[in-house]
């Protein structure tokens, strides 16, 4: 995004819209006025991707929007005692009105700005309503674009349709249907724009998608436009993006939540509307036949490590999984590599040191520095991570040993996740600090204490490198590490792919223009990290497949953001036993000079048990935020949502 800003923009027109307030009516119906007039800012392409650049600037960066921030409010993980003001925390005792107006948290923010760089000014729903008027606006007055070819046209056509769509469609997912914004509203005029339902802004949604899939190009690159800016395209919207979206909105559109409203039990959550199935399978087949083609430059990242405590990958490997989340010591290089498809801005690179990457590991006597805040996996969620051979841990084939619970697990395990006897640190450590180089996780352990250290046994690695200690000082500025989390990647798009065809036909469903099954996809994610395929007494049973493929999901997106609306779509969110978060407790039978000499893998335990930390009181009224009410006060057809 960077590159974008100094290539387009200083050669361009910079079309600012001079709107100082955020709220959803000040966006329907005020009047923008602009620095240059209409003729000149549409006049050309460079001019008109000017006034498109503010809508990329808008896009929040989930992990580094504030000093210490939020993203993951599902079961999935759990602050220690200082973070109880995060989302994840307010989510967890019910105040789903903290979403708004809240600093450390990517949707909303009460001080946003569209044309500033910093990444504390960027919020969702701060900017979706601008964003969408823009987005409007560009198309009334594609007239005007006159000093054009036809594949200038298309592509700023093309990038408008996408980003009306993609900012309805993030609102959505929290928020349920919306009124869809496809014109651009006269100032002054009443409002009485009706909320649609999920399924009909679904629809508008999908319109917008398939139109911008066939106007962009996979590639910036390979094409006359693309070539003033070769090398710096990899954030513009495509095709390959749109289609991504295109599919996963009407996946979202066929979800058990979306089909059959709000409710408690979950008697519902294999019931999906096929007919929105199928055209989510339609579309992610479109993607996936492109990709496996070899006609994009999207491809899965390889898996392949010497040592995959440290992410150290072998010598015959082209890239890293890693590289997905962080990447470091190659010159601040955005993180994604072949895999990431869409993502925001990330040009504050090192501004991950300030914030992100001293999140995630124990503050015991400052190991790691910082403020005193912690990303916690849960127990519960930790048990996703099923066996090498493939199967669930409580399978009774899985071989899973509770004596030796962290012994042939889902080499993902060992990639994500920071278990007891752990080699922390690598580097030369003070004499009286050396207990701590071997994270003690067991119960009562080293680092256990819930106010600095780990609250369920476990930490996190996945998004930033163990070495992100005072030590090791993979944080500080000689390192170059920066981390992203991609909005929508390739791995996500296989596991949506495969839910899309479980949901009309099981494990052999398939759609119409791509060669693999559902589960073949499943199996294509797990050939990629050495995990076994889904075993065959789970694909003779839809529901259990589509069991197989939650969970698959949920190992692949662990802590990348999905989670709660996963649960929310799936009529879960209410649901034992993922209402409720777990510790791991244990007690460590090995000595300190076991796991000076064997991989901590290989320790025997003793006692291996779950405790519940707490309970979700949950009702019907939860699977969607609650509106603003300054928003729902301004005409009575845009009502709040219900129980709110």
């Amino acid at each position: 995004m960077k590159n974008i800003h100094k290539t387009l923009l200083k050669s361009g027109v910079l079309f600012i819209m001079l709107l100082g307030l955020f709220s959803c009516e000040e966006y329907l119906d005020k009047a923008p006025e602009s620095i240059v007039s209409e003729e000149v800012a549409f006049s050309n392409f460079t001019n008109f991707q000017g006034y498109i650049e503010e809508i990329y600037n808008c896009i929040p960066d989930k992990e580094k929007k504030y000093w210490t921030t939020s993203w993951n409010w599902g079961d999935d993980e759990l602050f220690n005692l200082e973070g109880s003001w995060h989302m994840t925390n307010q989510v967890d005792i019910g105040n789903f009105w903290a979403w708004q107006n809240n600093a450390g948290t990517w949707f909303d923010d009460n001080n946003a700005n569209p044309t500033s760089t910093n990444k504390f000014d960027h919020g969702l729903y701060a900017h979706a309503w601008y964003c969408i008027r823009k987005a409007n606006m560009g198309l009334e007055n594609l007239d005007l674009l006159t000093v054009a070819t036809q594949e200038e046209r298309d592509f700023i056509e093309g990038q408008l349709y996408f980003f009306r769509a993609w900012w309805h469609f993030e609102m959505m997912q929290y928020l349920g249907g919306l009124p869809y914004i496809d014109y651009v509203l006269p100032a002054g005029e009443k409002l009485t724009l009706p909320r649609l339902s999920y399924q009909e802004c679904a629809d508008k949604a999908g319109a917008d998608l398939r139109k911008a899939a066939n106007l962009l190009p996979i590639d910036w690159d390979n094409t006359t436009v693309g070539k003033n800016t070769l090398g710096k395209n990899q954030l513009r919207a495509n095709k390959i993006m749109a289609l991504g979206y295109l599919g996963k909105n009407y996946l979202w559109a066929a979800s058990p939540l979306m089909k059959n409203g709000a409710e408690t039990g979950g008697a519902n959550t294999y019931n999906y509307d096929e007919d929105y199935a199928r055209k989510a399978a339609e579309a992610f087949g479109e993607l996936l036949s492109l990709v496996e083609g070899g006609q994009t430059q999207y491809a899965l990242v390889d898996f392949e490590y010497d040592d995959i405590y440290n992410h150290k990958k072998s010598s015959g490997a082209e890239s890293k999984y890693s590289d997905i989340f962080y990447t470091t010591g190659q010159n601040w290089l955005m993180p994604g590599s072949t895999e990431a498809i869409f993502r925001g801005p990330s040009t504050d690179y090192n501004g991950s040191n300030w914030n992100t990457t001293k999140t995630f590991g124990p503050k015991v006597k400052g190991l790691v520095e910082h403020d005193n805040i912690i990303h916690h996996p849960t127990a519960n969620y930790v048990k996703n991570y099923g066996m090498a051979n493939g199967l669930p841990l409580d399978d009774p084939e899985s071989g899973f040993d509770p004596e030796y619970p962290f012994k042939d697990r889902d080499p993902r395990f060992y990639h994500d996740i920071v278990f007891d006897g752990f080699k922390y640190v690598n580097a030369t450590m003070p004499a009286d600090m050396e207990y701590l180089r071997y994270t003690g996780l067991a119960t009562n352990g080293t680092m256990r204490n819930p106010a600095d250290g780990s609250r369920t046994g476990y930490l996190i690695q996945k998004l930033v490198p163990h070495t992100a200690n005072k030590y090791d000082g993979a944080y500080n500025w000689s390192y170059n590490l920066h981390t992203y989390l991609p909005y929508m990647r390739l791995g996500d798009i296989y596991t949506m792919y495969a839910e899309a065809c479980a949901a009309f036909g099981g494990a052999s469903g398939k759609a119409s223009n791509f060669t693999k099954t559902a589960e073949e996809a499943i199996n294509t994610l797990r050939d990629r990290c050495g995990a076994g395929h889904v075993a065959a007494s789970y694909t003779a049973s839809r529901e259990k497949f589509i069991d197989e493929v939650r969970r698959e999901r949920a190992v692949e997106l662990s802590f990348e953001g999905f989670r709660f609306n996963d649960l929310q779509r799936w009529l879960l969110l209410t649901e034992y036993p993922y209402n409720v978060k777990t510790s791991q407790e244990f007690d460590r039978v090995e000595d300190l000079e076991f796991f000076e000499n064997n991989d901590p893998k290989d320790a025997r335990v003793a006692n291996f048990r779950e405790e519940v930390i707490l309970t979700r009181q949950f009702g019907v009224k939860h699977y969607w935020f609650p509106l603003k009410i300054e928003d729902v006060s301004m005409y009575p057809e845009f009502g709040q949502n219900p129980g709110w």
